[in-house]
C-alpha cells in the first residue's frame, strides 16, 4: 500500500477544520461496528477508553490506557447501528459511517475540530487508528508498532497540512 493513496483530507467550514477519512474494509459493516463499539475491540485501535452508555445524549469520560494525558469528557451523539456512530471526544467531534461494499464495508471517518495546529499530528494519529481498526476487525495480528508507523506517515501529513505550531 502507498501511504499517500490513503491520506485523509482536510476541509475548513468556518472556524472548524474537518479531517475525512474512507476506507474500504474487508468485513461487513456488522463487524466493524462491533469493533468500533466493544470494548474489547476498541483497546486495540482507539487511544483512549470510552466509558459511558452507547446511547445518545449519553456523558462520556475518555481515559489513555498508559497515563499519557489527563482523563477528558465527551458525549454520545449518534448511535444507529450498523451504520453510524458519533461523538464528541473532548473538544472535537468523531462520526463514523459504515455502509456495504461488496462483500466488506466502506467506513468514513469525520473528525471535526477547532485548531488547525494540530491538523497533521492528529491526521497521521487517526489515519494510524483506522489502520489498526482494520486488522482489529480481522481479529488479526497488527503487521506495525502504531508509534512507528504514525512517524512514517506524519511527514506526509505535514507536507499536505502544514506543520504544527
Amino acid at each position: 500500500m502507498d501511504v499517500n493513496d490513503e491520506l485523509g483530507t482536510l476541509e475548513h467550514d468556518g472556524d472548524l477544520c474537518v479531517l475525512r477519512y474512507r476506507r474500504v474494509l474487508r468485513q461487513g459493516p456488522e463487524t466493524v461496528w462491533r469493533a468500533l463499539t466493544d470494548d474489547a475491540h476498541l483497546a486495540g485501535w482507539f487511544p483512549t477508553t470510552i466509558e459511558g452508555e452507547r446511547s445518545p445524549g449519553a456523558s462520556l469520560r475518555f481515559s489513555f490506557r498508559e497515563g499519557e494525558a489527563p482523563p477528558f469528557d465527551g458525549e454520545m451523539l449518534v448511535v444507529d447501528p450498523p451504520r453510524v456512530l458519533e461523538l464528541r471526544w473532548g473538544g472535537d467531534v468523531l462520526r463514523f459511517e459504515l455502509e456495504p461494499e461488496g462483500s466488506g464495508s466502506s467506513l468514513t471517518l469525520t473528525v471535526t475540530f477547532p485548531e488547525y495546529a494540530k491538523a497533521a499530528r492528529d491526521a497521521a494519529g487517526w489515519h494510524v487508528c483506522l489502520e489498526q481498526l482494520g486488522y482489529v476487525a480481522g481479529e488479526d495480528e497488527l503487521p506495525f508498532v502504531p508509534s512507528q508507523r504514525w512517524r512514517a506517515v506524519h511527514p506526509g501529513y505535514v507536507s499536505r497540512l502544514g506543520p504544527e505550531h
